[in-house]
């Protein structure tokens, strides 16, 4: 495993950076990005926690996990320790906090109690020096679970489909991260927009990414995702695609962004050329 000549830190000095990766809008790639990336960051030599904020539970499906009694609707709800419900995945390097479909009733158990918004944030305030990065994969709604993750996150990563509604309801999205800086987190900011699903052979989508990176400018990661029969391919199989096919296109991507991200947080990249593994 590579490491860096300089560790990852979030705001707080020795807390992780925690980014909820966000988008109302389904079948945008959300979920499979959150996966690889975070694989990605482990494969670099980063601590990783993934929390799978989705009732639906894909991300723990994509890692195969079967044991789930130990979960996020016991962190949120029940007051659980998120080190408990953290468990190890095949990656080295990365654990998860698997989802159930019982996640989608504490969206209702949650508005119940005092300082709802924040229950996240206060149940990962423990983990500080455990974990370089954490990633939240989101609902696709902006509902109290993502609210959650975004009181808890100092960013958010949106992915974006690189097809004709691409921009539809990014506006809105924005709107309420800037209203949720203003009354809940005021440290949250826009991480950066990712374009996924990218064919190159396909005018619209060069057009789309033409028009993504000319509207918010540097806050587009230089690497997209292209369209890769492997990235989908590797969630059947219980692992990330860059254990799955690492020469793959999909594979190198997902490094590829894993790299971006690092630079953007001042993270010196490696001494040597990474492949995915």
């Amino acid at each position: 495993m590579l490491g860096f000549g300089k560790k990852s830190s979030g705001p707080s000095g020795d807390g992780p950076h925690i980014i909820a990766v966000a988008n109302q809008k389904g079948g945008v790639g959300k979920t499979t990005t959150t996966c690889n990336l975070a694989a990605a960051l482990a494969s670099l030599g980063q601590r990783v926690l993934l929390i799978d904020a989705d009732p639906q539970g894909n991300a723990s499906t994509g890692f195969g996990i079967s044991d789930r009694t130990q979960n996020l609707y016991q962190v949120l709800v029940t007051g659980r320790p998120a080190k408990r419900a953290a468990q190890a995945t095949a990656v080295s390097g990365l654990d998860i906090i698997p989802a159930t479909v019982d996640l989608a009733g504490a969206e209702i158990e949650l508005i119940d109690q005092e300082g709802w918004k924040l229950a996240l944030a206060k149940a990962l305030a423990p983990l500080e020096g455990s974990y370089d990065f954490v990633l939240i994969d989101c609902p696709p709604a902006l509902g109290p679970l993502t609210v959650n993750a975004m009181g808890a996150a100092q960013s958010v990563m949106v992915p974006l489909q690189a097809e004709f509604y691409a921009l539809e309801g990014l506006s809105h999205l924005i709107r309420t991260l800037d209203r949720l800086r203003k009354t809940l987190n005021p440290k949250l900011s826009l991480g950066g927009i990712v374009l996924t699903m990218v064919d190159v052979r396909n005018r619209l989508a060069k057009q789309v990414e033409a028009d993504v990176r000319a509207h918010f400018g540097s806050k587009v990661f230089e690497t997209h995702i292209p369209r890769n029969v492997r990235v989908s391919e590797a969630p059947s199989h219980g692992v990330p695609v860059t254990a799955y096919d690492p020469a793959s296109a999909g594979a190198q991507a997902y490094v590829d962004l894993a790299l971006e991200l690092l630079r953007r947080h001042g993270l010196a990249a490696p001494a040597k050329e990474v492949k995915a593994a």
